[in-house]
């Protein structure tokens, strides 16, 4: 159906607040029936919901809000405000969550961050996943399945964009690249702060990290404990916590204490390990943490055990005696199945069949600004530069950013969209300010900026400097293993 015909055509087939509310109550009361029949089971193959719920505080009086849980067992939440403007934003979160099921919070929290979304007119839909732990593939399939969800619910939205960010930047690209050519699915794609290089090489400079800091601390495991290969990130049955892993990171370097409470021992090891690894301090326990307990999801449950990571012939540089460093760092080579099915996971082709634009804090202290450089790499070697826009900002955070700014994207994006006209870099900054006198959280553009190439940041592996990490050819090759990639 082509939306842009006539407003009489949206407000047919989009129902006004009323009667979504008549919809909803009579809907609700079947979908507790059916709870009470199949007694509320939360097994696979039962999809619960959408019901009623509260709305995040923010919303309160100005949307409604649902819940429910589709037929993987992958908890969800949903907004349409009252004032809806007959488009849907589809959100994919970051993580990945390490808990064993889906987090039936995750999509109301996420909500409630990105409130802007419902307050600029847009319905909002968003999944936890079916389960914690990787999986891009299986995240970006219970992204689609809740906007197939929300269609069944509300009808055809004139336009579907997805979001994402952190991780979740990485699942909506694979959304779009996955389902993007399907008519009417998705119009576009705003990706923020995303983990955008991928996964066969979006995680080395935490493969670093988690060599170069056992070498300054042994404590990571210590001696006195059962050894293990580093690329694991930790031993599948360990017992270690966050807590755990913090005080070591606390023993080797005293990086949560004043620098004049520091050893001079710790100081060195601090600064040794930051300058090697580019790692910022404020992050660094982050980092370790990825380094540790999502390389083990991936690892153990992921991968059965392969190695996806490797460090051979890598020169680390930086450190006050770099030979000694080189020459005492532990060196590993993956397994070229384990790279496969991780490459086949998370890996981006490039292939966008709809507008793209990004939206990255410069001084992103978690996924690097210089995962931009990779992914207009990534589009420019599959022939899709033109398809993408990509701004930047001078904030310093990874999780959040200005609402001006989201809300400026999302209106570029959305004319993008309807008109075919791409915006550039200073029209987008120059619509910040009308929308910052909405939400007064600030404008910070910087429309001269451009990234770095990724190596200029993360040391490359063999074969590692072009682009795209996995060609559309090879994805289509990869395809007919069976079994390939990482079991959703």
């Amino acid at each position: 159906m082509d939306w842009t015909r006539t407003h009489a055509l949206i407000r047919r087939s989009v129902p006004l607040a009323p009667q979504r509310r008549t919809a909803l109550a009579a809907t609700l009361a079947g979908v507790l029936a059916v709870g009470i029949l199949v007694g509320a089971s939360n097994a696979k193959g039962v999809s619960e919901g959408p019901a009623r719920t509260e709305c995040p505080a923010d919303l309160a009086g100005e949307a409604d809000c649902y819940t429910g849980r589709d037929s993987n067992g992958a908890y969800y939440a949903m907004a349409v405000p009252d004032d809806w403007n007959g488009s849907l934003v589809v959100h994919a979160h970051g993580g990945p969550d390490l808990g064993a099921d889906s987090d039936p919070a995750r999509s109301l929290d996420d909500l409630g961050r990105w409130t802007v979304m419902v307050k600029e007119g847009y319905a909002w839909a968003g999944s936890s996943y079916r389960r914690g732990g990787y999986g891009t593939r299986m995240a970006a399939a219970d992204t689609e399945s809740v906007r197939r969800l929300f269609v069944e619910e509300f009808g055809t939205p004139r336009r579907t964009y997805v979001h994402g960010q952190s991780w979740g930047g990485n699942v909506a690209a694979k959304v779009v690249e996955t389902y993007g050519r399907q008519q009417g699915t998705y119009d576009g794609a705003l990706l923020t702060n995303g983990v955008l290089a991928g996964g066969s090489r979006g995680y080395d400079y935490r493969v670093d990290l988690r060599v170069v800091y056992q070498y300054y601390c042994r404590n990571h495991p210590r001696p006195s404990e059962p050894q293990y290969p580093l690329w694991q990130g930790l031993r599948a049955d360990s017992a270690m916590t966050t807590d755990g892993l913090r005080a070591r990171l606390q023993e080797c370097t005293g990086y949560a204490s004043e620098p004049e409470e520091r050893t001079a021992r710790q100081q060195r090891n601090l600064d040794d390990i930051l300058a090697v690894t580019k790692v910022p301090e404020r992050t660094l326990e982050s980092h370790l943490r990825w380094a540790t307990f999502t390389f083990r999801d991936i690892v153990h449950h992921r991968l059965g055990g392969r190695n996806p990571f490797g460090n051979q012939g890598v020169r680390y540089s930086g450190s006050h005696d770099d030979e000694a460093l080189n020459a005492g760092v532990e060196r590993f080579a993956p397994d070229p199945t384990a790279v496969r099915d991780l490459s086949y996971d998370s890996d981006l082709t490039g292939e966008v069949p709809v507008p793209v634009l990004t939206l990255r804090a410069i001084d992103d202290p978690t996924a690097f600004v210089e995962h931009e450089a990779a992914y207009r790499d990534t589009l420019r070697g599959a022939g899709q530069e033109e398809s993408l826009v990509q701004t930047f900002t001078r904030e310093r955070e990874h999780s959040a950013m200005s609402d001006a700014e989201y809300a400026a994207s999302m209106a570029a994006l959305d004319s993008w969209a309807r008109t075919g006209a791409r915006p550039t870099v200073r029209s987008i900054a120059a619509s910040c300010a009308a929308f910052d006198r909405t939400y007064d959280t600030g404008c910070f553009y910087d429309t001269q900026y451009r990234p770095p190439s990724y190596a200029s940041r993360v040391e490359a592996r063999p074969g590692g400097l072009r682009w795209p990490a996995l060609t559309a050819a090879q994805e289509q090759a990869w395809s007919r293993i069976e079994g390939v990639g990482i079991a959703p």
